[in-house]
């Protein structure tokens, strides 16, 4: 395992004791190596997720973290996110300054992870818990991305039969989130296909990348999925979708629009599929995600986190709604605009 690539799925921890600090920091080190970091990069890396294991070790209930690559316009980088139910911040700026403490220690740790990334975005409540999205890139960081997702397994399995991918064809910006039918290997192998599908599908509107998919997962045991294409400049979204996945236009004011999927499975008899049109206007957010997450959420329940980015958006609602008895994958998408 020590040697085996980190896949684009990432790898999970469990936070639970200083001594997974080590193993936390050995993985980011060697997804740097693998990525061809310059050594001093890694070394950078490693401080981030040293530190970040440290902080959920000492202040956090029910720490996870999550190490992934990640990938933008022909570059590599490193993405971390932490998740824990702890005691939240009422003021994430003010504790992510040296000095700041509130266990008696030095107060450097989330200091030294602002000033090593290349980027960072965090949302905490008080009493609710705290999620940090961290990226490390050799140099310069791309332009933040318009969409953010995060996978989890159900427990007892080491993969997962959700999964989502993101994609620019010919100028159109699509979304697709999919839940293999079942749990383990064969469930993730049906979403893998649907998300090698979708990579090559051609630049059609959704219900076209739809029945592409539906054709292509034959040899599957099929899959539930949905795909979304945003035009914010046209103040539209194009929706498509088979099965249940769920999916949700967000207003400004918090109000929730959902989106229509049609009965079906994808790579399996010749269900329907049609596609719907949702207004889309500025400060609309998209939310996608399997029947592995409750969709009782609301996201006035969390003040200001729409101006957060799409991932930590996604992270925290895993975190409160996704279940331990099935796979979950949450996909957010926002207006670049």
């Amino acid at each position: 395992m020590n040697g085996d690539p980190i896949t684009d799925s990432g790898l999970w921890f469990r936070v639970e004791a200083s001594s997974t600090a080590s193993a936390v920091r050995r993985a980011a080190e060697r997804l740097g190596a693998q990525l061809e970091m310059a050594p001093a990069r890694i070394a950078d890396l490693a401080i981030v997720a040293a530190e970040l294991t440290s902080n959920l070790v000492k202040h956090a209930d029910e720490g996870v973290l999550l190490l992934r690559p990640v990938r933008r316009g022909g570059e590599a980088g490193v993405e971390l996110v932490a998740i824990d139910s702890g005691p939240g911040m009422a003021d994430l700026t003010v504790s992510s300054q040296d000095g700041h403490s509130t266990t008696g220690t030095l107060g450097i740790g989330l200091g030294a992870i602002v000033r090593q990334a290349s980027s960072f975005d965090g949302y905490s409540l008080p009493g609710r818990g705290t999620v940090l999205a961290v990226q490390v890139w050799p140099a310069a960081p791309p332009r933040p991305s318009w969409a953010g997702a995060l996978t989890r397994p159900l427990t007892g399995e080491t993969v997962s039969g959700d999964g989502y991918a993101v994609r620019v064809v010919e100028g159109r910006h699509q979304v697709l989130v999919s839940d293999g039918l079942g749990h383990g290997p064969l469930a993730a192998a049906a979403t893998e296909a649907a998300l090698a599908a979708f990579r090559d599908a051609p630049a059609s509107p959704p219900a076209a990348v739809v029945s592409h998919l539906h054709r292509s997962m034959s040899y599957t045991r099929g899959a539930a999925l949905a795909v979304a294409e945003l035009v914010p400049e046209e103040g539209v979204l194009h929706y498509a979708g088979l099965g249940n996945i769920a999916g949700m236009v967000v207003e400004g004011g918090g109000q929730r629009r959902g989106l229509v999927s049609l009965p079906g499975i994808a790579g399996h008899q010749r269900p329907t599929v049609r596609g719907y049109d949702y207004p889309f206007g500025p400060g609309a957010l998209l939310v996608m995600h399997s029947d592995g997450v409750v969709d009782r959420w609301r996201l006035t329940d969390y003040p200001d986190i729409a101006g957060h980015s799409p991932l930590v958006v996604a992270a925290t609602l895993l975190r409160d709604a996704g279940t331990r008895r099935d796979d979950a994958c949450v996909l957010a998408a926002r207006s670049w605009t």
